[in-house]
Protein backbone atom coordinates (compact mmCIF):
# COMPACT_ATOMS: atom_id res chain seq x y z
CA UNK A 1 0.00 0.00 0.00
CA UNK A 2 2.64 2.31 1.04
CA UNK A 3 6.16 2.23 0.50
CA UNK A 4 9.48 3.77 1.21
CA UNK A 5 12.44 3.35 -0.85
CA UNK A 6 16.03 4.74 0.37
CA UNK A 7 14.16 8.34 1.13
CA UNK A 8 16.23 11.29 2.99
CA UNK A 9 14.77 14.48 3.97
CA UNK A 10 16.82 16.69 4.47
CA UNK A 11 16.79 20.74 5.75
CA UNK A 12 20.00 22.21 4.46
CA UNK A 13 22.56 20.87 6.55
CA UNK A 14 20.76 19.27 8.92
CA UNK A 15 19.50 15.25 8.20
CA UNK A 16 15.91 15.03 9.37
CA UNK A 17 15.59 11.60 7.86
CA UNK A 18 18.20 9.14 6.55
CA UNK A 19 17.98 6.64 4.27
CA UNK A 20 14.76 5.24 5.45
CA UNK A 21 12.99 1.71 3.49
CA UNK A 22 10.04 0.01 4.66
CA UNK A 23 7.05 -0.92 3.51
CA UNK A 24 2.85 -0.62 5.13
CA UNK A 25 0.72 -3.10 4.39
CA UNK A 26 -3.16 -3.16 3.17
CA UNK A 27 -5.04 -3.14 6.17
CA UNK A 28 -2.28 -2.57 8.24
CA UNK A 29 -2.24 -0.70 11.84
CA UNK A 30 1.56 0.58 11.46
CA UNK A 31 3.26 3.02 14.03
CA UNK A 32 5.97 4.92 14.02
CA UNK A 33 7.50 6.43 17.01
CA UNK A 34 11.20 7.57 18.20
CA UNK A 35 12.53 10.53 21.14
CA UNK A 36 11.64 14.49 19.88
CA UNK A 37 13.58 15.45 16.72
CA UNK A 38 13.88 11.53 15.39
CA UNK A 39 12.73 11.85 11.98
CA UNK A 40 8.76 10.24 13.14
CA UNK A 41 6.60 13.11 11.75
CA UNK A 42 8.69 14.12 9.24
CA UNK A 43 8.24 10.84 7.97
CA UNK A 44 4.82 11.02 8.05
CA UNK A 45 3.93 13.91 6.61
CA UNK A 46 6.18 13.19 3.65
CA UNK A 47 3.48 10.15 2.54
CA UNK A 48 1.09 12.91 1.63
CA UNK A 49 3.26 15.27 0.80
CA UNK A 50 3.04 17.88 3.56
CA UNK A 51 6.99 18.27 3.18
CA UNK A 52 8.73 17.21 -0.14
CA UNK A 53 11.26 14.21 0.20
CA UNK A 54 15.42 14.88 -0.87
CA UNK A 55 16.25 11.67 -2.39
CA UNK A 56 14.76 8.48 -2.65
CA UNK A 57 10.80 7.35 -3.55
CA UNK A 58 7.81 6.86 -1.75
CA UNK A 59 4.85 4.68 -3.60
CA UNK A 60 1.38 4.74 -2.41
CA UNK A 61 -0.90 2.05 -4.26
CA UNK A 62 2.34 1.15 -6.36
CA UNK A 63 2.60 4.79 -8.05
CA UNK A 64 5.32 7.24 -6.37
CA UNK A 65 3.38 9.81 -4.85
CA UNK A 66 4.97 12.81 -7.25
CA UNK A 67 2.39 11.30 -10.06
CA UNK A 68 -0.23 12.16 -8.36
CA UNK A 69 -2.52 15.57 -8.30
CA UNK A 70 -2.05 16.69 -4.99
CA UNK A 71 -5.72 17.41 -3.99
CA UNK A 72 -6.60 13.73 -5.60
CA UNK A 73 -4.13 12.20 -3.06
CA UNK A 74 -5.14 13.71 -0.13
CA UNK A 75 -8.64 13.01 -0.80
CA UNK A 76 -7.38 8.89 -0.62
CA UNK A 77 -5.49 9.81 2.49
CA UNK A 78 -7.16 10.77 5.92
CA UNK A 79 -5.56 12.99 8.11
CA UNK A 80 -5.63 13.39 11.94
CA UNK A 81 -4.00 16.03 14.07
CA UNK A 82 -3.27 16.29 17.61
CA UNK A 83 -4.50 19.83 17.46
CA UNK A 84 -8.13 18.39 16.95
CA UNK A 85 -8.55 21.36 14.06
CA UNK A 86 -12.14 20.91 13.47
CA UNK A 87 -13.70 24.17 11.94
CA UNK A 88 -15.24 25.80 14.98
CA UNK A 89 -17.92 27.56 12.94
CA UNK A 90 -19.63 24.82 11.53
CA UNK A 91 -21.48 21.61 13.60
CA UNK A 92 -19.61 18.44 13.66
CA UNK A 93 -22.23 17.24 11.19
CA UNK A 94 -20.97 20.05 8.82
CA UNK A 95 -17.02 19.27 9.72
CA UNK A 96 -17.35 15.41 8.78
CA UNK A 97 -19.37 16.29 5.26
CA UNK A 98 -16.15 18.57 4.04
CA UNK A 99 -14.10 15.98 1.85
CA UNK A 100 -17.50 14.26 0.31
CA UNK A 101 -19.10 17.43 -0.37
CA UNK A 102 -15.97 18.26 -2.42
CA UNK A 103 -15.74 14.74 -3.88
CA UNK A 104 -19.49 16.05 -5.36
CA UNK A 105 -21.20 13.22 -3.12
CA UNK A 106 -25.09 13.17 -2.82
CA UNK A 107 -25.85 14.77 0.09
CA UNK A 108 -28.50 11.79 1.14
CA UNK A 109 -25.25 9.32 0.71
CA UNK A 110 -23.38 12.22 2.96
CA UNK A 111 -25.96 12.29 5.43
CA UNK A 112 -26.25 8.36 5.97
CA UNK A 113 -22.30 8.20 5.81
CA UNK A 114 -21.96 10.93 8.73
CA UNK A 115 -24.59 9.04 10.72
CA UNK A 116 -22.86 5.47 10.30
CA UNK A 117 -19.36 6.78 11.45
CA UNK A 118 -20.95 8.63 14.59
CA UNK A 119 -22.36 6.03 15.73
CA UNK A 120 -19.10 3.63 15.33
CA UNK A 121 -17.55 6.20 17.63
CA UNK A 122 -20.54 6.69 20.09
CA UNK A 123 -21.72 9.62 19.52
CA UNK A 124 -25.53 9.52 18.55
CA UNK A 125 -26.16 11.83 15.81
CA UNK A 126 -29.15 12.79 16.98
CA UNK A 127 -27.67 14.26 19.60
CA UNK A 128 -24.27 15.64 18.67
CA UNK A 129 -24.57 16.20 14.70
CA UNK A 130 -25.93 19.63 14.91
CA UNK A 131 -23.78 20.84 18.12
CA UNK A 132 -20.34 23.07 17.56
CA UNK A 133 -17.28 21.69 18.36
CA UNK A 134 -17.01 23.87 21.64
CA UNK A 135 -20.02 22.21 23.08
CA UNK A 136 -17.69 18.95 22.91
CA UNK A 137 -15.36 17.68 25.75
CA UNK A 138 -12.10 17.27 23.77
CA UNK A 139 -12.46 13.33 23.53
CA UNK A 140 -15.37 13.87 22.01
CA UNK A 141 -13.86 16.52 19.75
CA UNK A 142 -11.49 13.80 18.52
CA UNK A 143 -13.13 11.22 17.97
CA UNK A 144 -15.26 13.87 15.24
CA UNK A 145 -11.90 14.58 14.02
CA UNK A 146 -11.18 10.62 13.48
CA UNK A 147 -14.49 9.98 11.42
CA UNK A 148 -13.85 13.31 9.40
CA UNK A 149 -10.98 11.37 7.98
CA UNK A 150 -12.68 8.37 7.23
CA UNK A 151 -16.04 10.16 5.71
CA UNK A 152 -14.97 10.21 2.33
CA UNK A 153 -13.79 6.00 2.80
CA UNK A 154 -9.92 6.70 2.43
CA UNK A 155 -7.95 3.58 1.72
CA UNK A 156 -5.21 4.98 4.40
CA UNK A 157 -5.41 7.25 7.36
CA UNK A 158 -2.58 9.12 8.88
CA UNK A 159 -2.36 9.98 12.67
CA UNK A 160 -0.25 12.33 14.10
CA UNK A 161 -0.35 11.93 18.14
CA UNK A 162 -3.71 12.30 17.99
CA UNK A 163 -4.42 11.54 21.76
CA UNK A 164 -1.70 13.32 23.49
CA UNK A 165 -3.21 16.25 24.02
CA UNK A 166 -5.68 14.36 26.04
CA UNK A 167 -6.01 13.07 29.82
CA UNK A 168 -4.80 9.71 30.56
CA UNK A 169 -8.43 8.42 31.08
CA UNK A 170 -9.70 9.90 27.49
CA UNK A 171 -6.64 8.69 26.22
CA UNK A 172 -7.20 5.35 26.87
CA UNK A 173 -11.03 4.92 26.31
CA UNK A 174 -9.93 6.99 23.20
CA UNK A 175 -7.17 4.24 22.11
CA UNK A 176 -9.64 1.35 23.04
CA UNK A 177 -12.26 2.81 20.54
CA UNK A 178 -9.64 3.06 17.35
CA UNK A 179 -8.88 -0.93 18.15
CA UNK A 180 -12.63 -1.37 17.96
CA UNK A 181 -12.88 0.69 14.84
CA UNK A 182 -10.10 -1.00 13.09
CA UNK A 183 -11.64 -3.78 13.25
CA UNK A 184 -14.53 -2.85 11.63
CA UNK A 185 -13.23 -0.36 8.95
CA UNK A 186 -9.61 -2.50 8.56
CA UNK A 187 -7.88 0.62 6.90
CA UNK A 188 -4.25 1.03 6.43
CA UNK A 189 -3.45 3.54 9.28
CA UNK A 190 -0.02 5.31 9.67
CA UNK A 191 -0.01 6.35 13.49
CA UNK A 192 2.83 8.78 14.79
CA UNK A 193 3.19 8.59 18.62
CA UNK A 194 6.12 9.12 21.43
CA UNK A 195 4.25 6.44 23.82
CA UNK A 196 5.40 3.60 23.58
CA UNK A 197 2.79 1.98 25.48
CA UNK A 198 0.28 3.36 23.05
CA UNK A 199 2.58 2.24 20.40
CA UNK A 200 2.51 -1.40 21.94
CA UNK A 201 -1.37 -1.26 22.38
CA UNK A 202 -2.51 -0.06 18.99
CA UNK A 203 0.43 -1.50 16.46
CA UNK A 204 0.76 -4.43 13.82
CA UNK A 205 4.21 -3.70 13.89
CA UNK A 206 6.36 -0.53 15.40
CA UNK A 207 9.03 1.36 13.44
CA UNK A 208 11.31 3.19 16.26
CA UNK A 209 13.75 5.68 14.87
CA UNK A 210 16.50 7.54 16.33
CA UNK A 211 18.17 10.72 15.19
CA UNK A 212 16.60 10.37 11.24
CA UNK A 213 17.32 6.63 11.40
CA UNK A 214 15.04 3.65 11.60
CA UNK A 215 16.34 1.62 14.77
CA UNK A 216 13.91 -1.60 14.38
CA UNK A 217 11.01 -2.36 12.89
CA UNK A 218 8.94 -5.12 13.91
CA UNK A 219 5.91 -6.09 16.07
CA UNK A 220 5.22 -5.22 19.37
CA UNK A 221 6.34 -8.89 20.86
CA UNK A 222 9.31 -8.96 18.55
CA UNK A 223 10.69 -5.87 20.74
CA UNK A 224 9.47 -7.47 23.57
CA UNK A 225 11.55 -10.49 23.21
CA UNK A 226 14.97 -9.53 20.26
CA UNK A 227 15.61 -5.93 20.91
CA UNK A 228 18.04 -5.07 18.57
CA UNK A 229 20.45 -3.07 20.19
CA UNK A 230 20.31 -0.98 23.51
CA UNK A 231 18.88 2.23 22.43
CA UNK A 232 15.61 0.21 21.21
CA UNK A 233 16.20 -1.53 25.09
CA UNK A 234 16.32 1.84 27.12
CA UNK A 235 13.67 3.30 24.55
CA UNK A 236 10.95 0.17 25.29
CA UNK A 237 12.37 0.17 29.00
CA UNK A 238 13.16 -3.19 28.73
CA UNK A 239 14.10 -5.77 31.73
CA UNK A 240 15.63 -9.48 31.70
CA UNK A 241 12.78 -11.44 31.37
CA UNK A 242 14.99 -15.19 31.92
CA UNK A 243 13.44 -15.51 35.06
CA UNK A 244 9.44 -13.97 34.92
CA UNK A 245 6.42 -16.53 34.54
CA UNK A 246 3.10 -16.25 32.90
CA UNK A 247 1.79 -16.74 36.44
CA UNK A 248 3.23 -13.41 37.80
CA UNK A 249 0.84 -11.62 35.49
CA UNK A 250 -1.65 -13.22 37.03
CA UNK A 251 -3.86 -12.05 39.60
CA UNK A 252 -6.40 -13.13 42.04
CA UNK A 253 -8.86 -11.13 40.70
CA UNK A 254 -8.46 -12.61 37.11
CA UNK A 255 -11.56 -13.77 35.34
CA UNK A 256 -11.49 -17.81 35.36
CA UNK A 257 -12.44 -19.34 32.56
CA UNK A 258 -12.82 -22.30 30.68
CA UNK A 259 -12.72 -21.67 27.17
CA UNK A 260 -11.57 -23.74 24.16
CA UNK A 261 -10.89 -21.23 21.86
CA UNK A 262 -8.05 -19.88 23.35
CA UNK A 263 -4.85 -21.59 23.73
CA UNK A 264 -3.88 -22.97 26.99
CA UNK A 265 -0.55 -22.51 29.23
CA UNK A 266 0.93 -23.26 32.18
CA UNK A 267 1.68 -20.73 34.71
CA UNK A 268 5.31 -21.42 34.96
CA UNK A 269 5.81 -20.81 31.54
CA UNK A 270 8.71 -18.09 30.70
CA UNK A 271 7.25 -14.60 29.56
CA UNK A 272 9.18 -15.05 25.97
CA UNK A 273 7.92 -18.38 25.58
CA UNK A 274 4.51 -17.09 25.98
CA UNK A 275 5.61 -14.18 23.63
CA UNK A 276 5.27 -16.79 20.66
CA UNK A 277 1.58 -17.69 21.48
CA UNK A 278 0.46 -14.02 22.50
CA UNK A 279 1.98 -13.32 18.65
CA UNK A 280 -0.92 -15.08 16.99
CA UNK A 281 -3.58 -14.69 19.90
CA UNK A 282 -4.85 -11.78 21.93
CA UNK A 283 -5.75 -13.67 25.16
CA UNK A 284 -4.51 -17.46 26.64
CA UNK A 285 -5.63 -19.35 29.37
CA UNK A 286 -3.12 -19.52 32.05
CA UNK A 287 -3.38 -23.29 33.94
CA UNK A 288 -2.80 -21.81 37.86
CA UNK A 289 -3.30 -23.81 41.24
CA UNK A 290 -6.69 -21.92 41.37
CA UNK A 291 -8.10 -22.40 38.16
CA UNK A 292 -8.00 -21.56 34.75
CA UNK A 293 -7.38 -17.64 34.61
CA UNK A 294 -7.74 -15.52 31.28
CA UNK A 295 -4.95 -13.05 30.56
CA UNK A 296 -5.07 -10.59 27.56
CA UNK A 297 -1.70 -9.85 25.42
CA UNK A 298 -2.22 -5.91 26.37
CA UNK A 299 -2.08 -6.41 30.12
CA UNK A 300 1.01 -8.34 30.11
CA UNK A 301 2.76 -5.17 27.68
CA UNK A 302 1.38 -2.66 30.17
CA UNK A 303 3.24 -4.54 33.04
CA UNK A 304 6.08 -5.41 31.58
CA UNK A 305 7.83 -2.05 33.12
CA UNK A 306 7.11 -0.28 29.45
CA UNK A 307 8.49 3.47 30.31
CA UNK A 308 6.31 6.24 28.46
CA UNK A 309 8.77 8.16 26.04
CA UNK A 310 8.91 11.57 27.39
CA UNK A 311 9.21 13.28 24.56
CA UNK A 312 7.63 14.05 21.42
Amino acid sequence: MIEFKNVTKRYGSKTAVEDASFNVKEGEFFVLIGPSGSGKTTTLKMINRLIPLTEGYIYFKDKPVSDYEVYEMRWDIGYVLQQIALFPHMTIGENIAQVPQMKKWKEADISKKTAELMVMVGLDPDIYKDRKPAELSGGQQQRAGVIRALAADPPVILMDEPFSALDPITRESLQDDLIALQKEIKKTIVFVTHDIKEAMKLGDRICLFNEGRIEQIGSPNEFLSNPKNDFVKEFIGYRQKENITVGEFVSENSQEVNNEDYPLVEEDTKIEDAFKVFAEHETVIVKTKNGNKCLNRQDVFKHLSLKRGDSA
